[in-house]
């Protein structure tokens, strides 16, 4: 009993869970439907509900068909928003499969799913997401069961045969080409667009395709070399110019240096130069002074040293009249 449970778990045959919810993450009877809806509790894949407007679902008239649009710019607007979601997600962790549907169905349209590598990177970005809005919208994020979008996608339109168009309740994914899947996911984005082209050949064109590829894979290995080749050495490019920055920042910051330490060379030079021809200068200055100073006392030595000798010789000569005066005056009494 518990086997044939498993075994019909997520099918069309159990009448308890609902299998399109199962495969798809999304129920077009949404709460109303008569099975059950087993939310995930932690899973790999978050889904983000109608964050994506197509235009042509947004244009559409009253008969259900879509006007003229063109399609150029409409696939440069996806891929501008697919860039600008992919990094926003990517900060959250290393995602393995981002997909866009590209459906008319409210349950459908615009819905956003992002793979993780890890739980916890899921987990991570459905809490970051959590009341943050993007295009004046508020986001709507859960956990999705669906970890296998092969499942999940349309054939039929992967082949181009989808005869329900947007209404499909299957997932029709919208791409984008691959040098852009090729930025963003490396080398692994090869490898998933092959294995999902090629799980689209199984029912629908083959044989037609497979010849096709094998007529184009020498074509494209070419490409893919070229295209690495360019890659490498615009890096190389990039790496050598930005070397080159380094080398001259490093040799500006070392002129710079040099011409610190020399300036202050410079200025230590002339400071210890003004200091010694002040120091002579003031030597000079006082040896003036000395000289001055001697050569003042040395008059005055020889001032008073003249004054004494005119004043000695003037008293000798007043002691010599006052001896002839009294000698003449002895003289004269001696003769009356």
């Amino acid at each position: 009993m518990a086997e044939r449970l498993a075994s019909i778990f997520g099918t069309e045959k159990d009448k308890i869970n609902c299998p399109f919810y199962f495969k798809i993450g999304a129920c077009r009877h949404g709460e109303r439907c008569s099975r059950l809806h087993n939310k995930p509790a932690i899973s790999q894949t978050i889904v983000i509900f109608n964050m994506y407007k197509n235009p042509a679902a947004q244009i559409a008239n009253v008969d259900g068909q879509t006007l003229e649009i063109d399609e150029k710019e409409n696939q440069q607007q996806f891929e501008d928003f697919y860039e600008d979601v992919f990094d926003e997600l990517s900060r959250f962790g290393e995602v393995e499969e981002m997909n866009v549907c590209d459906n008319f169905g409210d349950h459908l349209a615009g819905n956003v799913y992002c793979k993780y590598y890890a739980d916890d990177d899921a987990q991570k970005s459905q809490t970051n997401l959590h009341n943050r809005f993007y295009a004046g919208r508020p986001l709507v994020v859960e956990f999705s069961p669906v970890t296998d979008f092969r499942e999940a996608r349309c054939r039929q339109f992967d082949a181009g045969e989808c005869s329900r168009g947007g209404y499909c309740n299957f997932m029709h994914l919208r791409q984008i080409n691959r040098d852009l899947g090729y930025a963003l996911f490396g080398s692994k984005y090869r490898r998933r667009y092959r294995r999902s082209r090629s799980s689209s050949r199984d029912r629908y064109y083959y044989d037609d395709r497979d010849r096709e590829r094998d007529r184009y894979r020498d074509k494209d290995r070419d490409y893919d070399r070229d295209r690495h080749r360019d890659r490498d050495r615009s890096r190389d490019r990039h790496h050598n110019k930005d070397d080159r920055d380094k080398d001259r920042d490093r040799n500006r910051d070392k002129d710079r240096s040099r011409d610190r330490h020399h300036n202050k060379d410079d200025r230590d030079r002339n400071r210890d130069r003004d200091r010694s021809r002040d120091r002579h200068h003031n030597k000079d200055d006082r040896d003036k002074m000395e000289r001055d100073r001697n050569h003042h006392h040395n008059r005055d030595d020889r001032d008073k040293m003249e004054r004494d000798r005119n004043h000695h010789n003037n008293k000798d000569d007043r002691d010599k009249a006052e001896r002839d005066r009294n000698h003449h005056n002895n003289k004269d009494d001696r003769d009356k």
